[in-house]
Formats: structure tokens, C-alpha cells, sequence
């Protein structure tokens, strides 16, 4: 919960910043967004590779696991449309896209943004933090009424950085790799929004 504060409050920091002009805007800008945003993927994919038996012990899952992030992606979908019939402004496709990043706010928001405006980029940054936010709240209860696998679908892609902690802990540490593994899969998800435009 600690991280997603500290997330949060660099948000709202750089919000408060941007409404009052506090800095210049040549300081901020798409490119600038987009080398971050390498760097970014450079450090996650480095951290799935320091991994070096993760080949081996996913090997030794439950094969029916493999479908979680499907289901997870299937379920985000699902929810996307049954909200974007009650939004007027934008496509089901635009609402599609927004929630593709699967709790990956700092990769969505940067591509929705560019391709799509800022106002649907605000909105996929706020429904990602959002769910991760629930995630590292509720992780415990979703465990007690829904089952193990609750807040791995529910943290998206999140569950192999920031929500991983709070699920080895509500879970335990047999779906530490479960975890992991769908946090991976779901990473790569980060690609699905440009299928919209």
C-alpha cells in the first residue's frame, strides 16, 4: 500500500503542477514520455530474466494456470463494455483500449495518450491506479470469499511488481510463481490497445 501512496502522491504532485504552471511545458513532453517509458520496459524485462529458474518451476504449474491471464484479460474486456454502453463520448473501442493496460498504468496511459488524447490517457491512468489500489487493499478478503487466484486476477499486471508482496502474504508463497507468471503475461497484454485504433 506503501508503493501505491507514493504513486499516487507523485500524481497528484505533477497534476497540481501542470494545472497551476508551475513548470514549463518544454520540460514535459511525448518523446521525453516515451524514452521513460523504455526505460521502463528495459528494467521489467531485466527482472524477468535475473529469474533464472522461473523455465523450470513454471513447468511444474498445474497446466489449467496458463488460462488465468486469458480470464483475467477475457473478464477486463467484458467489464470495459458493459461500462462503455453508459459512457457517452467515447467508442467501445476507446473503452477497450483504456482498460488494456491491466493495471500497466504508466505504459497505457503514455500510448493512449499519444494516439488517443489526453482525456482517454487520464482516464486508462486513473482506472489502472484504481485497480491496483483495490488490489493491495483487498487482497485479504478476496482470498477469504472468492479464492486464492482472486487478487492475482484482480491485481492484472501488476501481480509481479507491486501487488506481488501483499499476495504471497493473503495467498502464501505457492502462488508466488502463479503470480509472477501472470503478471508476465499480461505485461506483453500492453500491446492490445493499438488493436483498437
Amino acid at each position: 500500500m506503501k508503493s501505491s501512496l507514493i504513486i499516487l502522491s507523485f500524481f497528484a504532485t505533477g497534476l497540481l503542477l501542470g494545472i497551476f504552471r508551475l513548470l514549463p511545458e518544454t520540460l514535459f513532453n511525448e518523446e521525453i514520455s516515451f524514452y521513460v517509458l523504455c526505460c521502463l520496459m528495459f528494467t521489467v524485462g531485466f527482472s524477468i530474466g535475473q529469474q533464472g529458474n522461473f523455465v523450470r518451476q513454471f513447468r511444474r504449474l498445474n497446466p489449467r494456470i496458463v488460462f488465468l491471464p486469458l480470464f483475467t484479460i477475457a473478464g477486463t474486456w467484458l467489464g470495459a463494455l458493459a461500462v462503455g454502453f453508459f459512457i457517452n463520448g467515447f467508442s467501445l473501442f476507446d473503452c477497450l483500449a483504456a482498460s488494456s493496460g491491466f493495471g500497466y498504468y504508466s505504459l497505457s496511459s503514455i500510448l493512449i495518450t499519444r494516439y488517443k488524447g489526453v482525456e482517454l490517457g487520464t482516464i486508462a491512468l486513473l482506472s489502472n491506479i484504481v485497480r491496483e489500489i483495490f488490489t493491495l487493499l483487498f487482497a485479504p478478503l478476496m482470498v477469504k470469499y472468492f479464492g486464492k487466484l482472486s487478487p492475482i486476477s484482480s491485481g492484472g499486471a501488476t501481480t509481479m511488481d507491486t501487488t506481488f508482496p501483499v499476495i504471497v502474504q493473503s495467498a502464501g508463497k505457492d502462488y508466488a510463481l502463479v503470480s509472477i507468471y501472470h503478471g508476465f503475461i499480461t505485461d506483453l497484454s500492453w500491446t492490445f490497445p493499438s488493436l483498437f485504433w
